[in-house]
């Protein structure tokens, strides 16, 4: 069975974008076709400033959402990055199979490099290397398919490079996985920055959809959202982006068709109406099994606890195979030889 790994990060509250352009189709695909892993990646959430009773706060929300969102523990593995050590071990064998020039070429860290130079602040290393640890997360489980947005998709020939190189050099130890991206609504964009994705640590509120929103924070955000020059409804995402981004959203929420839909409306206001309500629709599910499994926190620990075990034990083995072909000692023969007296010691 093809074996899928994807993660969300616990750097905000989980937006309208993570629902549409991921979280949905691995509830209503991926753990039913693959054999699927889904990791809350609380370690890249460190590799800018941060608090840390929050990370701590959005990793168990985003844990409680994922579930809440149709995943099911008895078909798939949801847990949490840091609490399986293989992910940190690996990816500091990646880093020695990966160059600078590699990292800083990632458009990522360009951009969020640049944004915090420009606001006097310091770079950490962490943020340069991250694409690293992604990689391990996925070669680790020997994923087949990485289910990713148009932005990660760069990270994702990263990871089949490195898998390539290491394989090259050392012997064949990983899978070389692929990107695969939904065909509608792969990136939802901010509706008050129609050119810009619709990110979950972005500081323009009133442009994103939160999954926990209230019905009517939903309804005014939706019909605040920035249109374009003209009246006419038109699904052109060069020419007219935000009209083509609130039609993908409605298309993405009722399984139509942007364009075809692109002709039922006369103005911008009916198509803003349809399309608030039909994101209040598409969350309400999900708000009330969030509240249901917030009333028993118990359960999601007990889903965390089994799923790290899970993790665990398909990642062992790889990592552990990748420490014997890069060349480390493996801890029983340095335990045995101290006991025998090997050959290094006469």
């Amino acid at each position: 069975m093809t074996r899928v790994f994807s993660g969300v990060k616990p750097t905000g509250h989980l937006t309208l974008g993570n629902y549409l352009g991921a979280m949905r189709r691995w509830a209503a695909v991926d753990q039913h076709e693959a054999e699927a892993l889904f990791c809350i990646v609380d370690l890249h959430a460190l590799t800018v400033d941060h608090d840390p009773a929050r990370v701590r706060r959005l990793s168990r929300q985003a844990a409680t959402l994922l579930l809440a969102a149709g995943l099911d523990p008895d078909l798939c593995t949801v847990f949490v990055q840091s609490h399986v050590d293989e992910h940190a071990r690996l990816s500091y064998l990646l880093e020695c199979v990966a160059t600078d020039g590699e990292m800083r070429r990632m458009i990522q860290y360009k951009e969020k490099a640049g944004r915090e130079q420009a606001r006097g602040g310091s770079v950490r290393l962490s943020l340069l290397t991250y694409p690293v640890l992604m990689a391990a997360d996925i070669l680790a489980y020997g994923a087949d398919e990485v289910p990713v947005g148009d932005d990660q998709v760069q990270h994702v020939e990263l990871t089949r490079d490195l898998a390539v190189r290491f394989n090259q050099r050392y012997g064949h130890t990983f899978v070389v996985p692929r990107a695969t991206r939904p065909a509608v609504a792969a990136r939802v964009m901010n509706l008050q920055e129609p050119l810009s994705k619709m990110g979950k640590s972005d500081d323009t509120g009133p442009g994103i959809v939160y999954l926990l929103d209230e019905p009517d924070a939903v309804r005014k955000k939706v019909l605040r959202a920035v249109t374009d020059s003209g009246r006419e409804v038109v699904y052109d995402r060069e020419a007219r982006p935000g009209v083509a981004n609130l039609l993908e959203i409605l298309a993405a929420c009722m399984g139509g068709n942007p364009s075809d839909l692109s002709g039922v409306y006369e103005s911008y206001g009916a198509l803003k109406k349809d399309t608030a309500e039909a994101v209040v629709e598409v969350l309400r599910p999900v708000q009330e099994r969030h509240k249901e499994l917030c009333a028993d926190p118990g359960f999601v620990e007990g889903v965390l606890r089994d799923g790290a075990e899970r993790a665990r034990a398909m990642a062992r083995p790889t990592v552990d195979a990748a420490y014997r072909a890069i060349g480390l000692l493996p801890a029983g023969a340095a335990v045995a030889e101290t006991v025998t007296g090997g050959a290094g010691a006469r």
